[in-house]
This record gives C-alpha cells, sequence and structure tokens, in this order.
C-alpha cells in the first residue's frame, strides 16, 4: 500500500516538473519572437553612423516605420575611404521617395541613436527594396567640442582687448573723449538752444 502511494506520488511530481519544463520553455521563446509585418529592404550609406546599433528604430516622417537589421563596413574604392551600409527593414507600404533625406538622430541628449527619414517631394519616384539611400553624417561630439572651444577662445580674445582698451568696444567703455564730446554739445545746446533750428534749416 505505502509502496504503491510512493509511485502516485513520483508520477504526479513528474508530471508537474514536466508541465512546469514545458511552460517555462513556451513563455521563454515567446519573449524572444517579435512580431514583425511583412517588410521590404533599404540600405543606407554613411561615413560616420555615430553609434548605430541593430536593433535600432527606422522613423518615416517621425513614425516608426522599421528597424535597422544589418551593419557593414565597406571600402569605397571611388572615394578611396571606407563606409557603412546600414540595411534596414521598413513597412510594406510605406513608400519613400528617392530624394529624401537620411540622418542619424537621437532620443534626447545622450540617448538611442535611430535613423530618420525625411519625406521628399518626388512621389513618383520611390525607392525599390534594396535601393540605396546616400545619409547625411551626424557631427561628431569631437567637433561639438572643438567648435565650443573655438567659440569660448575667441569670447576671451574679444574680452581681453576691450579690457586692453583696443578695438571700438574698447575706445567707446575706456576713452573719455567722447563723453567730453558729449557733455560740451549738451552745454552749447543749453546755452545756444537756436542753433539747432539753424541746422534743421541748412539739411533741408
Amino acid at each position: 500500500m505505502i509502496f504503491r502511494k510512493s509511485r502516485l506520488e513520483l508520477r504526479v511530481g513528474i508530471f508537474v516538473f514536466v508541465g512546469l519544463a514545458i511552460m517555462a520553455l513556451f513563455i521563454l521563446r515567446i519573449g524572444k519572437m517579435k512580431i514583425m509585418p511583412a517588410s521590404w529592404r533599404i540600405n543606407f550609406v554613411f561615413n560616420f553612423v555615430n553609434g548605430v546599433k541593430i536593433g535600432a528604430p527606422v522613423r518615416f516622417a517621425g513614425v516608426d516605420v522599421g528597424e535597422v537589421k544589418e551593419l557593414e563596413l565597406f571600402f569605397d574604392p571611388q572615394e578611396q575611404k571606407s563606409k557603412i551600409k546600414i540595411a534596414g527593414a521598413v513597412k510594406n507600404g510605406v513608400k519613400i521617395p528617392s530624394d529624401s533625406t537620411v540622418w542619424v538622430n537621437t532620443l534626447g541628449l545622450l540617448g538611442e541613436k535611430y535613423i530618420e527619414i525625411m519625406p521628399g517631394k518626388d512621389y513618383a519616384k520611390c525607392l525599390n527594396s534594396g535601393e540605396v539611400l546616400i545619409g547625411n553624417d551626424p557631427v561628431a561630439m569631437h567637433e561639438v567640442t572643438n567648435t565650443l572651444l573655438d567659440i569660448a577662445d575667441s569670447l576671451k580674445q574679444g574680452v581681453t582687448k576691450i579690457n586692453n582698451r583696443e578695438g571700438t568696444i574698447g575706445k567707446l567703455i575706456y576713452d573719455d573723449t567722447i563723453y567730453r564730446n558729449l557733455e560740451a554739445l549738451t552745454a552749447d545746446i543749453k546755452k545756444h538752444p537756436w542753433k539747432l533750428f539753424i541746422k534743421t534749416r541748412e539739411n533741408k
């Protein structure tokens, strides 16, 4: 009797364990699956992509229409330099004019990089699957930093010139001649206000 009860409990335990294992595998499988509608391929070519990764969104007129599927670094023999080709999957039904512009955009200041497509106007010539759209390269962070440093240096030089009484602004601030001339002119007008009317008549 005890032996039969032990066998029944063992069978129930095995059944529950197998059921839980199947359920866990099913949940993991569903979690990894991505429901992707039918799509067509579009290629983008850049000189610099600023950290775009596989799976990054592709937006058309600000709307998510696909995602980046492949990144390929290749050498362009005509321009004699390396470039990056990005293969994107775009939903069927999305028509992209061949005169559209594309660039790498950022979600927030330091957020995720994605592909932004601004629609062109010539819908009579739309891209077909596998065709290429040349991208506008994003500005590298070191170039932004160098530009800010140049601006700061120019401001510093300008302040130094002003402090040294150089240039027009420096002379206006520190040269008392202008103020003395203005005071003399004001005093003369107070004593001889009729001069204003004479000058006005002469100008006429």
